[in-house]
């Protein structure tokens, strides 16, 4: 095992020492933390820049204030250390960096390398065995595409489980979905033209299916196969309603992928607007807002090539990539390099359809910082009430934390832990508690045990899952917040502690605030800027503790039912949950799609589907 470097750092030697290379520098605090990772073309110059100018800006001085101790990693060209950056950064989120946070995952519509390839929603790291296109800028605009594909070409988007399992088709084969692989009804070859035309329209070559679906068209009707011409012609017209409602006009853009960049900022935020367009469809966009609180440099195109790097180093790249600012050489050659070919970069266009189509994503971007700015300027409102409630400032209101319980008569009790930082909700670091101690039904001891369970771990030391609030609340009422009262207490804590106890016939508006720490029971009018807060905070974190504890319930549910039915045995209950992929298809399931499992007759089937819909 190595040694522990405990040698102190030496800061002169250290920028003495360095080479006039291109690399990337890690700055970092006393703790270790890393505060900025940044590329040069050479070290030596761009590190030393930061300790010999007089001329800072007070975020860059700041930063300098804390750094320790830095560290270097020596490239072969520019391109290289502007690799290598954009993966630390991805990899350490330093404070001081320009962060896209929302793009860690891009959603992909995937074709699996089955026999009978499934189409799914796909996010996540890429597997060479299944075929991946996009990504797109969000959820909807695959679904959109999946919509597509079912209506035309029929490709099964159920689970390996349930695909190998079933032995009647399913209703989506009935409405014209899903041609049946399941069952038989199409074999491997007609299946695999039917992927391959999904694949071609995907790419983009949807004049070329199109020509290829006529041919086969009069090909079936002049060998008399009617059905077959009637179905290739239901083809041709949804192909026909799709290019109609989504092609943008332009032979250029049937055979590429382009995407649009508009860079747009309105006094400290700064928006990026993303166009997609894929083999000539506009399949979705995206306004991307990233964190500028510790901006170290003026130019604002800084932010356009943060994104571009994080955006589309190691992912998936278009053809063409228009924006409304210049990437520099380095960049462009880490791109063509991944790429294995030259994109084309194409700065403020002057003239023609990429000169409307930046037009329309700079107006996009505009729009969506307006919209910005009016939603932080609500929501900076009411943390301001919120901080004149409590008596403490703004600044003391960076993060709150919300808790409740969630129970059918003691049965399944769930705890929800939801953040508010920001200025917004943060779903990424809500969290459920199983409550396993405490007494069924018994929403104090509820209370207690995820309040010790969250911050007793922050107590001794533990930050792995969760920081410090400034702020808890408490959805409940004195009960709730005496129990809390008890753990801080116990466990030496001073944070501010807010009960909001629903009010009369549980109308919203009416709640009673608790707060313990000015000895204040109050009710606020019902428009009141910080009741506003609370009562989102609150009503989210109702909503995260009910859907947790309705899963937990349904699934204790079936499994204590299948359980208790005579005749259901281990084996049985096993071939059941492996026949239909879980507890969810086993409730779903018909008498007849359960009397062709393995072991089941019909009469006990009957009794399992009777006892768990009773």
């Amino acid at each position: 095992m190595k040694p522990a470097d405990d040698t102190p750092f030496d800061l002169d030697t250290f920028l003495k020492n360095l080479p006039n290379l291109p690399g990337v520098y890690r700055m970092l605090d006393a703790q270790g933390k890393v505060l900025y990772v940044g590329k040069a073309v050479n070290l030596k110059r761009r590190v030393t820049s930061y300790f010999q100018k007089s001329g800072l800006s007070p975020r860059i001085m700041l930063m300098v204030r804390q750094v320790a101790k830095i560290e270097i990693t020596v490239t072969r060209s520019e391109a290289e250390a502007l690799i290598l950056e954009n993966n630390f950064i991805k990899a350490l989120a330093p404070k001081y960096n320009i962060l896209f946070r929302d793009d860690k995952s891009y959603p992909y519509l995937m074709l699996t390398g089955h026999t009978f390839p499934q189409m799914a929603y796909y996010r996540g790291s890429l597997d060479k065995r299944n075929r991946y296109f996009g990504p797109y800028p969000n959820g909807y605009a695959v679904r959109d595409s999946m919509e597509v594909l079912q209506k035309v070409f029929r490709l099964r988007t159920c689970e390996d489980s349930v695909f190998a399992h079933r032995t009647r088709a399913c209703l989506l084969h009935q409405i014209k979905r899903c041609s049946g692989p399941c069952v038989g009804h199409i074999d491997e070859a007609a299946y695999a033209d039917s992927v391959q035309q999904a694949v071609t329209f995907l790419n983009g070559k949807t004049d070329e299916l199109t020509a290829t679906l006529h041919h086969k068209m009069q090909q079936a009707a002049e060998a008399l196969r009617f059905e077959e011409a009637a179905r290739l012609r239901d083809q041709i017209q949804a192909l026909g309603l799709v290019q109609s409602r989504q092609f943008i006009d332009s032979k250029q853009a049937q055979a590429r992928d382009i995407d649009i960049l508009a860079l747009a900022e309105a006094g400290d935020i700064v928006c990026i607007h993303w166009v997609s367009i894929r083999g000539g469809r506009h399949v979705g966009d995206k306004s991307f807002f990233p964190d500028t609180r510790y901006r170290l440099d003026e130019g604002l195109d800084d932010y356009g090539l943060a994104f571009v790097a994080q955006h589309y180093l190691g992912r998936a790249k278009p053809d063409v990539l228009i924006s409304n600012f210049r990437l520099p050489e380095s960049l462009q050659n880490a791109l063509n390099e991944e790429h294995g070919r030259a994109l084309q970069y194409v700065a403020d266009p002057h003239s023609g359809e990429r000169k409307v189509w930046l037009k329309m994503a700079v107006q996009n971007a505009q729009l969506a910082l307006a919209q910005r700015a009016q939603q932080q300027g609500s929501q900076q409102q009411r943390v301001q009430a919120l901080a004149g409630l409590l008596q403490c400032n703004t600044e003391d209101i960076g993060r709150i934390e919300c808790f409740d319980i969630s129970h059918t008569q003691g049965e399944a009790t769930v705890a929800s832990c939801v953040v508010y930082e920001q200025q917004a909700m943060q779903p990424g670091q809500y969290r459920r508690y199983n409550i396993t101690r405490a007494k069924a039904g018994d929403d104090y001891a509820a209370m207690r045990e995820v309040l010790i369970r969250r911050y007793g771990k922050l107590a001794e030391g533990d930050d792995s899952d969760g920081k410090w609030p400034d702020v808890v609340l408490i959805d409940g009422g004195k009960g709730q917040v005496g129990m809390a009262l008890e753990v801080w207490q116990e466990l030496g804590l001073h944070i501010p502690i807010v009960g909001i106890a629903k009010g009369p016939e549980r109308k919203a508006g009416l709640e009673e605030l608790i707060i313990p720490h000015l000895n204040v029971v109050t009710q606020l009018p019902p428009h009141h800027p910080a009741l506003h807060l609370l009562q989102t905070v609150r009503d989210e974190s109702h909503r995260f503790a009910i859907s947790g504890h309705r899963h937990k319930r349904a699934k204790a549910r079936v499994t204590s039912s299948l359980n208790d039915i005579p005749g259901v045995g281990t084996k049985r209950r096993q071939a059941l949950l492996t026949r239909f992929g879980g507890l969810r298809g086993v409730s779903a399931a018909s008498v007849d799609d359960l009397a062709q499992v393995e072991g089941i007759s019909r009469t006990l089937a009957e009794k399992i589907y009777a006892v768990l819909h009773e």
